[in-house]
């Protein structure tokens, strides 16, 4: 029996790859002649890079950058392992956990550390790079990660904007004859499952200015000045930017790397199934597991799982799909009708969530061993 393993990460408990390995313990244990075959997975999101590296036998690099608050932090990316693909997490330097209550301000949280991110990989020889975008504690259209890479914005009088989404209103000037020239022969893959726009009711102001410290009153004035950025890119660089869907993915970030390179988006999830050989290692199963930390009504829209379940049944139609997660919340039904067979959540009764987070590799094992007696 072939037995494809394809978990997400089960966040603040094991990378994707250590849930594959207990899951594996869990299968082999009931049947310990089936065929196991992991692939790590992710949807774009937190724990991307981890993923790709391990499932490409790639490495983690790190590197001093600037953070959103414009103070040096320390971030990792990803070398896969044909050593020429980069995959870079946005919020590695951009981040929400740099910020707090106190602290965290979109009118000056800047993108400046992803840029710089994007080039140190350039540095290392990338020629195709992965950007995941989510969790970012900015909302400047991506200015700050365009001036790390050589783009020049500039006021009326010429002088360089300040970080942050609030001096876009005084942009006059975006020049770009300083950018990167690497930029021009690098392939770069926005990995997304966000279609805000980058303005409007819909867009990064909007829906995600809140969460990262945005009053009403200023989320007005944040997609403004967005606007008004995005129609000086459109007529003084010819790309319209605005209403493409993902555009407003991590405070705009994605309309950014639209107007300054040669960037495309795609699903983060499809990004990684691709990347891993997903459908190609599922050809032929007769069981997949897959899961992550949570699973409810959400996860039919763009998480790994449900992705990871649609990829399988296109190569093996007669795949038995079963999702394993820390919790099981509601509308699972709708799984079900998306091509789930089973959900199961791997607690084993009352406990605490450190219980749980700690016991998680275990519960994984006990309940996969479980549910392979019963296939078996």
């Amino acid at each position: 029996m072939k037995i494809i393993i394809a978990p997400d990460s089960f966040k603040g408990a094991l990378t994707a790859r250590q849930a594959a390995d207990a899951i594996k313990r869990g299968v082999l244990r009931a049947m310990p002649t089936a065929h196991c075959v992991t692939v790590p997975m992710a949807d774009g999101g937190e724990g991307t890079v981890q993923s790709l590296v391990d499932a490409t036998g790639g490495r983690l690099v790190s590197a001093r950058v600037t953070g959103p608050l414009g103070t040096p932090v320390t971030a990792i990316y990803g070398v896969l392992g044909n050593a020429h693909t980069a995959v870079i997490e946005m919020a590695a330097a951009s981040g929400l956990q740099f910020v707090d209550e106190r602290t965290r301000n979109p009118l000056t949280a800047t993108t400046y550390g992803t840029g710089e991110l994007i080039r140190d990989a350039l540095d290392h020889g990338a020629d195709r790079i992965i950007i995941g975008l989510g969790g970012s504690a900015t909302n400047d259209g991506g200015a700050g990660m365009g001036q790390a890479l050589g783009v020049h914005l500039l006021d009326m009088d010429g002088r360089e904007l300040a970080f942050g989404g609030e001096a876009l209103s005084r942009l006059a000037t975006v020049d770009a004859s300083g950018l990167d020239p690497r930029l021009a022969r690098t392939t770069i893959i926005l990995a997304s499952d966000v279609t805000n726009p980058l303005t409007g009711e819909h867009g990064a102001s909007a829906v995600f200015g809140p969460q990262k410290g945005a009053s009403p009153d200023m989320v007005g004035l944040l997609d403004a000045a967005l606007a008004h950025y995005a129609e000086v890119i459109r007529s003084q660089l010819g790309r319209s930017v605005d209403a493409v869907p993902g555009a407003g993915a991590a405070g705009g970030l994605g309309a950014g790397l639209l107007a300054f390179t040669n960037a495309s988006m795609r699903s983060g999830v499809e990004t990684v199934i691709s990347v891993t050989g997903l459908r190609t290692a599922a050809t032929g199963a007769d069981v997949c597991f897959t899961g992550e930390g949570g699973i409810d009504f959400q996860t039919a829209y763009g998480k790994a799982p449900m992705g990871t379940a649609k990829a399988v049944r296109e190569v093996s139609p007669g795949c038995r799909i079963i999702a394993v997660a820390g919790s099981v919340g509601p509308g699972i039904e709708r799984l079900y009708e998306e091509g789930m067979d089973a959900v199961f959540a791997i607690t084993p009764g009352a406990m605490s969530l450190q219980e749980a987070i700690d016991g998680t590799a275990d519960n994984l094992t006990r309940v996969c061993d479980n549910i392979m007696r019963l296939l078996r």
